[in-house]
């Protein structure tokens, strides 16, 4: 007899984001299927379940896909209860599309229990709305790692009133800042980046088109990071650079003091 699979969003990380139906569903749970990016915290709501570690994250190691979905398919033939517990939410970049066509096709029930994705977090945790009438009429989240020969136009976004929400964007920094400074963006355009959004070692980068390379060499910003793009920004990109110059001006004059004594 057939179970059922849960393509479950975990949030981006911090543990309260969770919903509660993933939080019920945890507890109920025979299998969770766990990926890198969900916080191992959460397996403290399913005691009862066996755990599997199947981690994916860009430049890391990672368990194959087909192995997964074979995973999927043979634990709910079994007639467990399973959960896939994916980071952030299941239908942004977590390949859910691929999971359930390889569950359709075995005839395996399934259900998506949205998440918060990392791209809504980012913006949360900077106080920032990703859209404003004036500057931004939508969102547009994308990843600049596609399949192997996809490719974005990002010269057709950089003419567009969307705020451009970018995930696994960091190794390619470089080219969409070419790509869209080439679509006509301004080199002055905002962009804020969020490394780690909503863990407790978050940190935040509020740059330009213009100055984003050097900005994000500069404090060394690492995956797993959101970039946010737009005139939405304009305003929380002002004060936290402000916030941050004051800081930088603190930490130089207690360095002068400290050298004096």
């Amino acid at each position: 007899m057939n179970g059922k699979v849960f393509l479950v969003g975990a949030g981006p990380g911090d543990p309260e984001l969770l919903t509660l139906k993933a939080a019920r569903l945890l507890g109920e749970a025979d299998v969770v299927l766990i990926d890198d990016l969900a916080s191992d915290d959460l397996l403290s709501l399913c005691p009862q379940a066996r755990v599997i570690h199947v981690g994916k994250r860009g430049g890391c190691k990672s368990t194959p896909q087909a192995f997964i979905e074979k995973l999927l398919v043979h634990e709910a033939r079994t007639g467990h209860k399973v959960v896939r517990l994916k980071g952030g939410d299941p239908s942004i970049f977590g390949r859910a599309a691929e999971e359930i066509a390889a569950l359709d096709a075995a005839g395996v029930d399934c259900e998506i229990v949205p998440g918060i994705s990392a791209g809504l977090a980012a913006a949360a945790s900077i106080g920032a709305s990703l859209t404003h009438r004036d500057h931004a009429q939508g969102v547009a989240f994308l990843t600049a790692h596609g399949a192997e020969g996809a490719q974005i136009d990002w010269r057709a976004l950089a003419r567009s009133p969307l705020t451009l929400v970018v995930y696994m964007g960091v190794s390619r920094a470089g080219e969409l800042q070419s790509d869209l400074l080439e679509g006509g963006m301004s080199a002055d355009t905002p962009i804020i980046a969020v490394e780690n959004a909503s863990h407790s070692e978050a940190r935040t980068v509020a740059t330009t088109l213009r100055e984003m390379l050097s900005d994000f060499a500069r404090v060394s910003l690492k995956s797993p990071a959101v970039i946010v793009i737009g005139e939405a920004m304009k305003s929380r990109a002002k004060a936290l650079s402000l916030a941050s110059h004051e800081r930088e001006a603190e930490h130089a004059v207690f360095a002068r003091f400290a050298s004096r004594n």
